[in-house]
């Protein structure tokens, strides 16, 4: 397999990818089967993006310059159907409130593992309860309270917290970071999920069937997905790698998911190693 490429997604508002069932009156939103996580189907990033790609090339919006998967592009070039694969969406870091200090940033070995082996980045996965919070304490979560110290299962300072956490302009208030275990991290994950009472009035303007809730994603996740060249790209790889590369320069935000005509989904999109 070709190398891979990672693009990143700061959430700007509450993202709802769509689940495929919904239990009683929640909506739930797409999750992993094996962790429970949310995540960004790979078809709902590729339909954006085809979406996003199909303009008008002659245009000025900067947005409107190419035609994906098959049509013409800038200068003549083409990127063929199936030349680009486009994988899943990933949790790198959710924010969490604290009653101690405001937002905090968790992930978990895992999800940290998870994202290394897919950027080739080489530094050392922290272990669980690490934290660039310094001092002594406690720091206090929804439903938890997390103890600064060096006995264990106290949390430890994290000194390489920096080469986990994008350096994008987007990202820089991301500055408080928490590695909880795995176990854990899913159950927080869970109860910080954005969350919103919708009700359905009939044509009398009365309630209708009751209430129901809507989960998202909440706004300054950190997520990813990958990217790379298929072999049926015969020979044109490097055509296309540019060619892609270059459609994604050309906004700086997307919407993505569905729900679009309440704000949702509304991400800002870098490319880089971290």
């Amino acid at each position: 397999m070709s190398t891979m490429n990672l693009v990143y997604l700061y959430l700007l508002s509450p993202l709802h990818t769509g689940g495929t069932t919904q239990e009683g009156n929640l909506l739930g939103i797409a999750r992993e089967s094996h962790t429970n996580l949310p995540y960004i189907p790979s078809s709902t990033i590729r339909g954006r993006l085809r979406a996003f790609a199909s303009g008008d090339k002659n245009g000025s919006n900067k947005s409107e310059r190419f035609v994906l998967f098959g049509n013409e592009i800038a200068d003549g070039e083409q990127l063929e159907q199936g030349a680009i694969w486009i994988g899943d969406g990933s949790i790198l870091w959710i924010p969490v409130p604290s009653l101690s200090h405001g937002v905090v940033w968790v992930s978990s070995p895992m999800l940290l593992r998870r994202w290394a082996r897919l950027s080739g980045s080489t530094t050392t996965i922290p272990q669980e309860h690490s934290t660039n919070i310094p001092g002594q304490g406690k720091v206090y979560l929804k439903d938890a309270i997390l103890t600064l110290g060096t006995n264990p299962g106290e949390l430890t300072y994290w000194d390489d917290w920096k080469d986990c956490v994008s350096s994008h302009p987007e990202a820089s208030g991301m500055d408080r970071v928490l590695v909880l275990p795995d176990k854990h991290c899913a159950t927080i994950v869970q109860m910080s999920l954005w969350r919103q009472v919708k009700i359905k009035l009939d044509e009398h303007k009365t309630v209708d069937e009751g209430f129901r809730y809507e989960e998202a994603i909440p706004p300054d996740t950190l997520m990813y997905f990958p990217w790379g060249i298929t072999a049926q790209a015969n020979g044109t790889a490097a055509t296309a790698s540019q060619t892609f590369s270059e459609l994604l320069q050309r906004s700086d935000t997307l919407q993505i998911g569905g729900q679009e005509s309440l704000g949702r989904g509304f991400v800002t999109l870098f490319s880089g190693n971290n």
